[in-house]
């Protein structure tokens, strides 16, 4: 395990009481279960404030209001603010923060966090901690480096700590047993009006969220072509199952780069991870190497899949997912 310190010019937190600002994401009814685990990741930091905005923040919040974990919850319901654009997030994010004068902002490591939170870290001039794992205190963290290859942890001496926690690594707050208090920010906090979403194109699944569901079924590079990559189909439907893949299988166009897991894609955990097809590249592993159970399929039987999977089958996928369908 490293140990790092994550020095700046700015004071410590020092006698100020630790407060948390919690950027919370929502479906227009519902937390999401990255939010509801961030909720988890920030016991250890003083009262939780929750930021909710878009359409739908209000009955988002309304919805939350006997989550456990946290003191109190913000909404703002402004169109400006459905799509995550960084340039209306960032002043409202930061606003909330002076006005709380709240020591940690955090959001679930998430595509959405991702987007505007550096911009955040920038302006408050301060040094982003990025996905962490576990937080040990209210200025230490414990979080991956080199492609979770090792461990840090890490000492943060900056006023205010912007931080993501990881989703996969913090255990979802219950929804019931608190009582936090609801309310709404004035529309004039957002509006700055700089950019314009224009569009988007997302492709509808009825299967589990990828980055949340307890089983995924991924494929590789094994699996040659685009029509072939449908084979995963039956068998995760058979398991309820979502469907990743490897940055090869992307690459060679086989699926949408949604669904890429690994250092430059999603990082999921599990409690059944098959992979299809897949030899077990670095970066491939460090997405999806904390799943509590790994079966890999691969007629190679020295691919390094293996090596971190509890249960290996050295066949033709071609052969083995099919019958293995069959007898579920």
């Amino acid at each position: 395990m490293l140990f790092a310190r994550a020095r700046s010019a700015s004071a410590k937190t020092g006698s100020r009481s630790l407060s948390t600002l919690l950027v919370g994401e929502h479906n227009g009814s519902n937390l999401s279960d990255g939010t509801l685990a961030a909720i988890t990741a920030c016991q250890k930091l003083g009262p939780v404030r929750l930021l909710l905005g878009g359409n739908g923040a209000k009955a988002a919040a309304e919805n939350s209001a006997s989550v456990s974990g946290v003191d109190s919850i913000d909404f703002i319901e402004d169109n400006s603010l459905d799509n995550g654009v960084a340039e209306e997030w960032t002043p409202l994010v930061l606003a909330a923060q002076k006005g709380g004068s709240h020591t940690h902002v955090v959001a679930p490591a998430s595509g959405f966090s991702k987007n505007f939170l550096p911009r955040v870290a920038a302006l408050l001039d301060v040094a982003q901690l990025s996905d962490v794992l576990e937080v040990q205190g209210e200025d230490t963290f414990v979080r991956p480096m080199y492609a979770g290859n090792a461990i840090s942890t890490v000492q943060s001496s900056d006023p205010v700590k912007v931080m993501t926690v990881r989703p996969t690594s913090f255990e979802k707050a219950a929804v019931s047993g608190g009582s936090p208090t609801v309310s709404a920010l004035a529309e004039e906090c957002s509006k700055v009006g700089k950019s314009t979403w224009i569009s988007q194109e997302v492709k509808k699944s009825d299967r589990p969220d990828l980055a949340t569901a307890g089983v995924v079924v991924a494929g590789g590079r094994g699996l040659k072509t685009k029509e072939n990559f449908s084979l995963l189909d039956p068998l995760a439907t058979k398991l309820n199952a979502a469907i990743g893949a490897s940055r090869a299988a992307v690459d060679s166009g086989m699926c949408p780069n949604d669904m890429q897991i690994g250092q430059t894609g999603k990082v999921v955990a599990p409690d059944l991870y098959v992979a299809v097809g897949i030899s077990g590249a670095i970066q491939h592993l460090a997405g999806m190497k904390d799943s509590k159970t790994i079966v890999a399929i691969n007629k190679d039987p020295d691919a390094p899949i293996f090596q971190v999977s509890d249960y290996g089958l050295v066949a033709d996928l071609f052969e083995a997912c099919p019958e293995l369908e069959s007898k579920l």
